[in-house]
């Protein structure tokens, strides 16, 4: 996080009034959220609300990183794109939204897709990394990426009308792969484009990676840390799943430690 600096200016008093005056936040707290950096990968349904929610909220400098380009389809759930930007890429559309709520809005685009080749580059400058990605490479490479380095982040995982979300902190608690183990065979989950999903259900759960980047941040509340967070839209019924707190991989544990092998495929269903 960079240097705090000193008291809120004009603007920022009137943006961010409702803000401080949450006794967890004040304008210390307000003055370190615009410190802040957060990295958003992914700029899809769970994306497009983190990434307006915490323009909105006022963190300094954010990160978005999708190499895909707006379709027609994503419109149903994704609502940083609108039918004008079908075709351009996501990263574009997304900052145009961004912007538009936020003109002040320290902003970097990365529009390619996160690999092994660049994914310590691009996560080191960040202070959080919202993982909002659509596909288990892409989740196991960010978490990887994010405990080598030891960056908190947010997973979420939607389909149908369920979703689950768990927050990383490397070191205090079990990450992404100690819980799933490795990505399952090609075909064995089924994908959203197969199965599905109801627009409103990203929606929840970016709004809830968002709160949990603010609570790091801020160092408020307990986070998702050691727990999966489950919805299930269709009974409105939240469920925390307490995870096993012995539970390391070889990632979290270093080089030629044993991992374990993590849930099974039954327990998947929304990763």
């Amino acid at each position: 996080m960079t240097a705090i600096r000193g008291g809120l200016d004009r603007l920022e008093q009137e943006l961010y009034q409702r803000n401080v005056r949450i006794p967890e936040v004040g304008e210390e707290g307000q003055r370190k959220l615009l410190a802040s950096r957060v990295l958003i990968v992914g700029l899809g349904g769970l994306g497009s609300p983190a990434l307006f929610y915490l323009a909105a909220c006022g963190i300094g400098e954010i990160g978005i990183a999708d190499g895909d380009r707006v379709e027609l389809s994503n419109l149903q759930r994704q609502i940083l794109h609108g039918r004008e930007d079908v075709g351009i890429p996501k990263t574009a559309s997304a900052a145009r939204s961004a912007l538009r709520l936020r003109p002040d809005l320290l902003l970097t685009a990365y529009p390619c897709r996160i690999t092994a080749a660049n994914a310590a580059e691009v996560i080191a400058p960040y202070d959080f990394v919202i993982e909002a990605t659509d596909n288990f490479t892409a989740k196991f490479l960010i978490n990887d990426a994010c405990v080598r380095l030891g960056k908190a982040f947010s997973h979420a995982g939607i389909l149908g009308m369920y979703g689950q979300t768990m927050t990383v902190v490397p070191g205090k608690g079990p990450c992404y792969r100690c819980v799933f183990g490795e990505p399952p065979l090609p075909g064995a989950v089924p994908t959203t484009a197969e199965a599905g999903v109801l627009g409103t259900v990203p929606g929840v759960l970016g709004a809830i990676q968002a709160t949990e980047a603010i609570k790091y941040l801020l160092n408020r509340g307990r986070l998702l840390v050691g727990s999966l967070l489950t919805w299930d839209a269709l009974s409105m019924r939240f469920r925390e799943i307490p995870l096993p707190p012995e539970a390391r991989c070889g990632v979290c544990t270093g080089p030629g430690q044993p991992g374990r092998t993590g849930m099974d495929e039954g327990e998947r269903k929304g990763t």
